[in-house]
């Protein structure tokens, strides 16, 4: 798998970013209402469905409860409305009234077309919104099955984008090695090798059920593990035949066979991975932290402050930028003085500035000028430097390392850049 283009990549971070700010809504009661609407219905069925919701509601005993409702399927009504028909993909609604503190609450509409065709028509009301249909979207649509055993257990997984998911960890029942001789010996060893028979058998009756309805989305499956066992697993191919077909070679050898097992199953199989975005992130901040090892030679700059110099120079050659930033990157401006600064701000510190002063003179007059995302005023400025942008992973080891020891973003650099000292005040990142 090749790095997805900017714009990519882009897309991926804003439908994520509005899932998070979607999720993060919550209701006092059951006032969110959540509304799915799949390719091909019918705006008059959904019109009628909706109707009817409304008549309910009326006798919804809370009078606040009933009449946030009452207005969120109003509102619904008149967006739907607005469609003559669904998109190719289908839409969601999500409609209702958000608590902010205080017993208090203000109404919220967010309208999603998903990147992926819905297949299900659904209405919920609840005190959350109801996002499952579309987070199964978030993730890559191909995927890779796990796979380390031995005698003793099995554990079986997925790694899906750059997630690993353990679905199933089980124990086996095979004796361990004994110390009879004579005619025990060789009764006991048939009981082992009866219950190891068992137990691979077992072994492939869950990868069935868990691999098989996924089939059409999976590249291929890993299969590792201490010792022999796997590869008399995979030689006597106890595995469904397309199952047995997708497994890679070679196999791998693992320490573990637990859930600490599937990680090192992943990262074994790096050169088979070689290209998937896991891989890639991994490869590309291992040279990050070589070249910033290097010290004044190293190419490599990180931080707000390191790499927004490195850009305005055009020194940077590929931007790395954690998924997880949820910033804004804010224009100021001061009505008595005129005075214009940018601040890059978390989301929930914005109006913290607005009532602050001006740092010029000091009154509070302050307002918002512009407001853009953080991550992508950094793709722009990457693009109209030359730059490559890439987005990091916040579900790998790799990612956190990004966010926990470089803020979130880093560069890799064309030439080395000798390091300015960041002013005392900041104006803007």
């Amino acid at each position: 798998m090749s790095v997805p283009s900017a714009e990519l990549q882009l897309a991926r971070y804003s439908f994520q970013r509005k899932m998070d700010e979607i999720a993060a809504c919550k209701g006092r009661a059951t006032e969110l209402i959540s509304l799915y609407v799949s390719p091909g219905k019918q705006v008059s069925d959904v019109m009628a469905y909706l109707r009817n919701e409304y008549a309910q509601s009326s006798n919804i005993k809370s009078r606040t409860t009933r009449k946030n409702v009452m207005w969120a399927i109003e509102s619904l009504m008149g967006r739907v409305r607005g469609f003559k028909e669904p998109p190719p993909n289908g839409v969601a609604f999500f409609v209702g009234s958000k608590a902010i503190g205080a017993d208090k609450s203000e109404p919220v509409t967010f309208i999603v077309e998903p990147p992926e065709p819905l297949n299900t028509y659904l209405y919920r009301c609840d005190s959350t919104f109801f996002l499952d249909p579309l987070l199964s979207m978030v993730h890559e649509p191909e995927s890779w099955g796990l796979i380390v055993m031995d005698r003793a257990e099995v554990t079986l997984g997925l790694l899906r984008g750059k997630r690993v998911e353990t679905l199933r960890n089980r124990q086996s029942l095979v004796p361990s090695k004994h110390g009879r001789g004579g005619q025990s010996q060789h009764r006991f060893e048939r009981m082992i090798e009866h219950a190891a028979h068992e137990f691979f058998v077992k072994i492939a009756e869950m990868a069935g059920e868990l691999f098989l309805p996924r089939k059409e989305q999976l590249k291929g499956i890993l299969l590792g593990g201490p010792g022999a066992t796997k590869e008399y697993f995979y030689k006597a191919a106890y595995l469904q035949y397309e199952l047995q077909q997708k497994v890679v070679q070679p196999l791998f050898d693992t320490g573990y066979t637990d859930e600490y097992g599937l990680k090192e199953l992943v990262e074994k199989a790096t050169q088979t991975l070689h290209g998937l975005e896991l891989t890639e992130e991994k490869r590309i901040i291992q040279r990050l932290l070589n070249e910033i090892r290097k010290a004044e030679t190293g190419l490599a700059a990180y931080g707000p402050y390191d790499v927004n110099h490195a850009l305005e120079i055009g020194a940077v050659d590929t931007l790395l930028i954690s998924e997880g930033l949820r910033q804004q990157r804010v224009t100021f401006r001061c009505t008595s003085c005129q005075n214009e600064f940018i601040k890059t701000l978390p989301d929930a510190e914005i109006d913290v500035v607005l009532d602050g002063a001006c740092p010029k003179c000091g009154q509070r007059t302050l307002t918002e000028s512009s407001t853009e995302d953080y991550v992508e005023s950094l793709f722009r400025r990457a693009e109209a430097s030359g730059a490559k942008a890439r987005l990091i992973s916040t579900e790998s080891e790799e990612g956190e390392t990004l966010v926990k020891a470089f803020a979130g973003i880093a560069a890799l650099l064309r030439y080395p850049v000798a390091a300015t000292p960041a002013p005392r005040v900041r104006a803007s990142t």
